[in-house]
């Protein structure tokens, strides 16, 4: 053997000397570790390490009912598939005319929120009753053992207790109360769910109406747009006029027919929307607008704070903190129960009396209290505050945003209603103008240009009369569901809603 390998021989034995105590330290501990581990296990439940894991096939493993509702549309279906495919019946061609009021009845009675916040409401009905059994007696019982420890291990001792609360200082009274606070909050819940969809439901007949209009004259543009183009061809065909002419008003004419097929896209999403909320097919059903929905909205009128279910909600929450706030000054009181006991000694002697095979029974008071939980009752009495604090803080935010809603939408109708008189001038002289340029036109003193930027700006006003219109019924519909009247607007109260109804 070289000088070489013995040095390399060398290098790895100091090695191995060093590292194998540091090795055999770390194998001594992973099993100590472990032992350590398993003996907290049976004391402790561990912990799932894995809990930001998300397992898919886990999380997704169950059904949705979905008979309710209609099948997932297929892209590029046609709509006449698509009704055959999912069974509907349309309804015939203007052979039904209904209103907002009508369509919001009936996608409450069919909307799964709702059924889902009135099945919260009954849950906490019950959570009511489970407070309120603290009134009564409470009965237990139960078969034990003798001392495991002792010559008493094979003893058998049935027992039966009964205790009735006789004085808490009103705790039980307090749980009640919170229970009844947050079925207030429930049924505010509830009826904030009614005025949304209510406002989706009316949002989407504006809007439907809206796009209606919108396209009817986005039609008539490319028809008039259609009528020069003709002209045009005519002329340039006779010499008259330029070929430029015929070029142009071909570029007008596609820019009209893609400002047609973009309304229409538009009509067709709200239909598709109102689909949704309804149920049915909405094409063929003839949509109205009450003509009172401005005198309904009361929009120059002091709306009812409390009447608002927004406010309503948050004022529950200030309720529902203020008897949590109660409940926890009044755990630091004692609390008085009157207490019997039956027991029979199965097998050996009964404890209580020391006879074998006796029976025993007993009836006393018993106060009991906590004295001392580590400051955990004035803890719990801080939060409780300041949840209250944050309630009542709640309530003044949800009133600021009402209110700012309401100067926002007085703002705005006021002024559409303004630029609604400016647009019908702007109309008449538009309506004017082009009237004149087409008699220019013959004359050969106008262009082609001249002609069809006077068919588009009569177009553009009516679409802008349109839209300010709409704009305003849209407002006024967001105003009704800000300012809480929906159920007074739509005739909603009175009305069972899925079991929930409303008395005014």
């Amino acid at each position: 053997m070289n000088k070489r390998h013995v040095l390399i021989k060398t290098s790895l034995c100091s090695i191995l000397s060093v590292y194998m105590p540091l090795l055999y330290a770390e194998s001594v501990q992973e099993k100590t570790t472990s032992i350590s581990d398993s003996f907290e296990g049976l004391f402790r439940p561990k912990s799932d390490k894995n809990f930001n894991k998300v397992d898919l096939k886990q999380l997704s493993n169950f059904d949705v009912d979905t008979s309710r509702f209609e099948e997932l549309p297929v892209i590029g279906s046609t709509s006449s598939s698509a009704v055959k495919s999912t069974g509907l019946n349309p309804i015939g061609p203007t052979s039904k005319t209904l209103d907002i009021s009508e369509a919001v009845k009936i996608a409450v009675q069919r909307h799964p929120e709702i059924s889902q916040n009135i099945a919260s409401l009954a849950s906490q009905n019950a959570n009511i009753d489970v407070a309120k059994a603290a009134y009564y007696p409470q009965l237990s019982g139960g078969i034990s053992t003798g001392d495991m420890t002792s010559g008493e291990r094979g003893r058998q001792l049935l027992n039966l207790n009964a205790t009735q609360m006789v004085y808490d200082f009103g705790k039980v009274k307090s749980s009640v109360d919170i229970q009844q606070a947050k079925l207030a909050l429930q049924q505010a819940q509830v009826l904030v769910s009614i005025d949304q969809i209510a406002l989706d439901v009316a949002n989407a007949i504006v809007n439907l109406k809206r796009y209606e209009e919108v396209c009817r004259i986005a039609q008539q543009q490319v028809e008039g747009i259609s009528r020069i183009a003709d002209i045009a061809n005519l002329r340039a065909s006779a010499g008259i006029s330029s070929q430029a002419d015929p070029v142009q008003a071909k570029s007008y004419l596609e820019a009209a027919q893609s400002n047609l097929i973009a309304q229409q896209t538009q009509l067709r999403l709200y239909q598709q929307k109102l689909r949704t909320l309804l149920g049915f097919d909405v094409t063929r059903i003839n949509w109205k607008i009450p003509e009172n929905l401005v005198t309904d909205s009361k929009i120059y009128e002091e709306p009812k704070i409390n009447t608002i279910p927004t406010i309503m909600s948050a004022q529950a929450e200030v309720n529902v903190a203020k008897a949590q706030k109660i409940q926890t000054d009044l755990s630091r009181y004692p609390t008085l129960n009157l207490v019997g006991t039956l027991s029979q000694a199965l097998n050996g002697v009964n404890p209580n009396n020391n006879k074998d095979d006796g029976f025993d029974s007993s009836i006393k008071l018993e106060a009991s209290s906590n004295f001392f939980q580590g400051g955990s009752v004035g803890a719990q009495s801080r939060a409780a505050s300041y949840a209250e604090e944050a309630a009542k803080a709640k309530v003044q935010n949800s009133y600021m945003d009402i209110l700012e809603q309401i100067r926002m939408t007085e703002e705005q109708v006021t002024n559409k209603q303004r630029q609604m008189q400016v647009l019908v001038a702007r109309q008449s002289t538009t309506t004017r103008t082009k009237e004149l340029y087409q008699e220019q036109y013959k004359l050969g003193t106008r262009t082609v240009v001249d002609l069809l930027n006077a068919e588009q700006s009569i177009h553009s006003a009516n679409m802008e009369i349109e839209n300010t219109r709409y704009d305003i019924y849209q407002s006024l519909t967001q105003l009704i569901a800000t300012t809480g009247q929906s159920r007074d607007v739509y005739h909603l109260n009175r009305l069972s809603i899925q079991g929930f109804e409303v008395q005014p």
